[in-house]
């Protein structure tokens, strides 16, 4: 088993930075993750002690933790990074995944429900959400049996919002922050929830000394939801933080200039065709992005101003998620579906005007996101969305943002976009009309302006800061 007590710094989420598979000859290939989480542990460097735990995810994962005695993975397949991984029961884990953390919290802060018919809080919902706490518990004893004493710990997302009082309840002694990835959901929306749930996911955050989120607006919707719920003047003393995660400049620009990102970008001209203006999004199926009424107010835009059919294709990168769960499977086949329209009412010989990807390929979005004259980021609700401040970063000649007004990146990005209500068809056709026709030295300053916006608290520095705030 790991050794008890012993780590300074702590960080707790369901995903981890590392992966496993089990190769035939029973070997195990360890492939280590990226994101700001990963840049932000390695940035403190090995003097603070630190421990990641986070959730076997698959059989490769499983099969490691029980090679590892349900200790700390080898250092050598983690990147030096000290890590935990929780073998926890697999059918707990997709009630608590599945079921509750991307069917109901990801629903309710994103605002997805149909509510005429969703969501449905009855004996099943019950029967996960035992689950869910669960999960939540098997998180807060492993960080407890980590921690040194007084340690810091950072518990990240809407997965793990009990553990933070479970923790409490468990190790006192310890700094306890919680932060919020995603949009937290206005009063009204958040009381769909049975009360008890409600104030539980709200108690729970509240076990943290700080608890953090992207922007100031979802900060005082989770206060909002509190006083709400809970009642004015709750005596938690839990502090609130706002840390806007910002694109890794130095690694996108590195990583776009390599050559595979190259070979990607020589093929995406042929396929776009000669002299042609590009919109690119890159996203991945998830219900929130609003890929759809994307692709309704491109042909808007098409069918409204004719003269740029055959001037311009749309390159739209939509990458399978949660495939497991059936909304996402028939979002996934609309979007095929509504790119096959457009291409074969408005398509001709020499020219399709959309060029659909669904096959995720990091190397081929960097190449369209140096390729792309327009960014197009509408989603319908967005904790923050690194791709609308990753584009203006690389893009080769600047690109114009339309960016909804629902994103978190709207507070730092808004200025120097073209903002459009999301679910406005014939209002997010115009932005792109806007968009393409900017003159190319004003389209390059706005680029300009928004890189330095998207690249003001990179990751590393994020992480940074809210260790900081947490250890004041």
């Amino acid at each position: 088993m790991a050794s008890a007590h012993t780590a300074d710094v702590l960080v707790a989420s369901n995903r981890g930075p590392v992966s496993y598979e089990v190769h035939e000859d029973g070997s195990l290939l360890a492939k280590r993750g990226g994101g700001g989480l990963v840049s932000g542990l390695s940035a403190i460097g090995p003097n603070h002690n630190a421990v990641w735990v986070c959730a076997a995810l698959g059989g490769g994962d499983r099969e490691a933790v029980r090679r590892a005695g349900g200790g700390l993975l080898p250092a050598e397949e983690t990147g030096g990074q000290r890590v935990r991984m929780l073998d926890i029961d697999a059918t707990v884990f997709s009630d608590a995944y599945n079921g509750i953390a991307n069917s109901v919290l990801w629903f309710v802060h994103h605002m997805l429900y149909q509510t005429p018919l969703e969501p449905v809080f009855d004996a099943e919902f019950r029967r996960q959400w035992a689950s869910y706490e669960a999960y939540n518990r098997a998180f807060a004893e492993a960080l407890a049996e980590e921690a040194a004493d007084g340690a810091a710990v950072l518990v990240q997302d809407y997965h793990l919002a009990l553990a933070p009082r479970m923790l409490r309840r468990l190790r006192p002694d310890l700094r306890i922050g919680h932060f919020s990835h995603t949009p937290w959901a206005p009063p009204d929306y958040f009381r769909l929830l049975p009360d008890d749930i409600a104030a539980e996911l709200l108690t729970g955050i509240l076990g943290a000394d700080r608890a953090a989120f992207l922007t100031r607006r979802w900060a005082d919707a989770f206060t909002d939801c509190c006083h709400a719920v809970l009642g004015p003047g709750i005596p938690s003393g839990t502090r609130i933080g706002v840390h806007g995660l910002g694109a890794d400049a130095d690694f996108l620009r590195e990583r776009a200039h390599r050559t595979d990102v190259d070979e990607r970008m020589a093929a995406l001209r042929a396929e776009i065709g000669e002299g042609r203006r590009t919109i690119v999004r890159v996203d991945r199926t998830e219900l929130s992005k609003n890929i759809v009424r994307g692709l309704l107010a491109y042909r808007q835009l098409l069918e409204d101003h004719p003269e740029w059919r055959e001037r311009v294709v749309h390159l739209a990168f939509a990458y399978p998620s949660r495939q497991d769960l059936s909304v996402y499977r028939e979002y996934t086949a609309e979007v095929q579906r509504v790119t096959e329209t457009i291409n074969s009412v408005y398509g001709t010989e020499g020219w399709t005007p959309v060029i659909l990807h669904v096959k995720d390929d990091f190397a081929r979005s960097l190449a369209a996101y140096r390729l792309a004259d327009v960014a197009l980021v509408n989603p319908i609700r967005d904790g923050m969305n690194l791709v609308a401040k990753e584009m203006p970063v690389v893009s080769d000649e600047g690109c114009a943002l339309v960016l909804s007004r629902e994103a978190g990146a709207y507070e730092e990005l808004g200025e120097d976009a073209i903002v459009v209500n999301p679910y406005d068809i014939g209002g997010t056709a115009r932005a792109l009309h806007e968009a393409l026709s900017l003159p190319a030295g004003e389209r390059a300053e706005r680029s300009k302006r928004l890189a330095v916006a998207a690249t003001a608290l990179p990751p590393a520095q994020w992480f940074l800061d809210q260790l900081g705030a947490l250890e004041r």
